[in-house]
């Protein structure tokens, strides 16, 4: 019932958007089809990977709600609190992490691995949200400065992991919200000749900190024939399933490169290749149509938003969700090098899809709260 009372709030349709959550289910749906019509044909011991991916969706829902409940105001309070408790996951990961393919990202607990760079982007986003209602947003040292002290911890100990692809997400993030704040044309084209001096600088020490396979991908960006049977051979194998779709798609287990296993990871960084092989070019934009929508329905959320700290969630997360997006599905066509960004609601992972599902409830949150006066 719509007028069902939460938080002893009643949710009205101006509150509660169905259309919202109508895109979500719906893009979790095709999520678990094509990693069930990826994965039933692997012969796997224990409970099968899109019965595991369900339980991650029910654990997710649990968190959406709850970020939905709780006044977003009360959990702003919190950020800062949050955000060094992020950091002590962080260096535990380091410390005592499990280490899977050359990187150590997760904490083990019991059955279960938790990822804490998921969570970091949507905690830094909660944390300069608060930085910036609550300080001045004026002068360079108040605007971009302290920010990125706030947010550089973070990110050198995930890029320490090493995790490139959540790296981006947060630098992504940072620089989205100071936009959103509003730099002046000056502070903006400081910063860019900065940016420009010490690109060499910042290459060379970037590039002598990544491993050998990080090297060989952005290698088989620049060349896509540099190691083909290599590293190179998940862009090649995913460009190759995403053409073979053609207009229709091959239909649900049909799909002759994630069947045959040619297409490794198709179930997690690639499933949008997956997607795009067994439903062609017809299913790909009724999925870009569904995020589409999304977003278009998160970008109102922040254009309505009662006050600076909603605007300021609501962008940033719209900027989490959207650079993830951009990014995976690039990397899947052959447009940006292979990082590792899963794609939202759809790739199976535990952490990123509750960390996405909880992110989403914030946005909603902050729609709910638009016409209350108090909180």
């Amino acid at each position: 019932m719509i007028d069902r009372v939460l938080d002893g709030r009643a949710l009205t349709p101006d509150s509660f958007d169905w259309r919202f959550l109508g895109l979500i289910a719906s893009i979790l749906s095709l999520g678990v089809l094509s990693i069930y019509s990826v994965t039933s044909v692997q012969t796997v011991t224990g409970t099968p990977i899109y019965l595991k991916q369900m339980a991650w969706i029910a654990i997710g829902c649990v968190a959406f709600v709850a970020m939905l409940v709780v006044d977003y105001h009360k959990i702003s309070r919190l950020a800062y609190i949050l955000y060094a408790l992020l950091l002590v996951l962080l260096v535990i990961v380091l410390v005592a992490g499990k280490t899977s393919r050359g990187a150590q990202r997760w904490i083990p607990i019991g059955p279960f691995v938790f990822q804490p760079s998921e969570f970091a982007k949507l905690v830094l986003v909660l944390t300069l949200a608060t930085y910036y209602t609550r300080s001045p947003r004026q002068g360079w040292m108040q605007r971009v400065v302290l920010p990125g002290l706030i947010m550089l911890p973070g990110l050198l100990l995930i890029l320490k992991q090493p995790d490139l692809g959540s790296g981006l997400s947060y630098l992504s993030i940072y620089f989205s919200m100071l936009l959103v704040v509003g730099m002046r044309s000056k502070a903006m084209g400081t910063l860019l000749l900065f940016a420009v001096m010490l690109f060499p600088f910042a290459w060379e020490l970037v590039w002598g900190s990544l491993h050998d396979y990080q090297r060989e991908r952005i290698m088989t960006f620049v060349d896509p024939a540099y190691d083909t049977g290599g590293k190179g051979y998940h862009g090649l194998q995913s460009r190759i399933a995403i053409g073979s779709g053609e207009l229709l798609g091959k239909g649900l287990h049909g799909g002759t490169q994630s069947q045959l296993k040619f297409l490794p990871e198709g179930h997690t960084d690639f499933v949008f290749a997956v997607f795009a092989e067994e439903w062609g070019f017809l299913g790909v934009l009724v999925l870009l149509g569904l995020f589409a929508g999304l977003i278009w329905l998160s970008l109102e959320i922040a254009l309505k938003a009662k006050d600076m700290l909603g605007a300021l969630l609501a962008a940033g997360l719209i900027a989490m969700l959207a650079f993830c997006l951009v990014i995976n599905i690039g990397m899947t066509a052959g447009l940006f090098p292979i990082v590792g960004i899963p794609l939202p609601l759809m790739s199976y992972g535990g952490s990123s899809t509750v960390a996405t599902m909880a992110a989403l409830g914030l946005l909603l949150n902050i729609k709910r709260r638009r016409l209350t006066l108090f909180y």
